[in-house]
């Protein structure tokens, strides 16, 4: 399996600062691989909320992860600052991708990047849905020019 070229910190549209905390770390002195999807989730979940469409508790429409992934190039540690970038390399029908880069604070270059796919689905039903107009506006300055289709993500 061929490991992709870290992206560059211009790649990435959006930065949330993430501080790591003693808890992350794992028994080799580096934060565990685990947390590092946590920290994909934080930045999505938190432009969504910024951007006022996301609400958890009563939308009708909500996202449900279907796929995940993540590549490792340098170890990140507790304590450190990272900047977690943000970025939409696709908008379907229903879904999102989302790709993150994780840096350490004030490296051009990811320790790690990785994506995660949003299928949005009806709340009651869990059928799939049309991605709302207002998710679609917030995230359109996310947007890059990338594309990527895989056959297991619903359009």
């Amino acid at each position: 399996m061929n490991k992709p070229a870290p992206a560059p910190r211009a790649a990435y549209a959006h930065f949330l600062p993430i501080t790591t905390r003693w808890m992350d770390n794992d028994v080799y002195g580096h934060v565990n691989n685990v947390v590092y999807y946590s920290y994909f989730d934080t930045v999505v979940n938190e432009y969504l909320i910024r951007a006022g469409v996301l609400d958890f508790e009563h939308g009708t429409t909500i996202g449900l992860v279907v796929e995940t992934q993540c590549n490792y190039f340098a170890p990140l540690v507790f304590p450190e600052r990272i900047d977690a970038g943000l970025r939409v390399v696709r908008l379907g029908t229903s879904s999102v991708r989302y790709e993150v880069g994780l840096f350490r604070e004030g490296d051009a270059q990811p320790a790690a990047q990785g994506h995660f796919v949003h299928v949005y689905v009806d709340r009651a039903t869990r059928r799939p849905v049309d991605l709302p107009a207002e998710l679609r506006a917030a995230l359109a300055p996310l947007q890059t020019a990338g594309s990527y289709k895989s056959s297991r993500i619903p359009d």
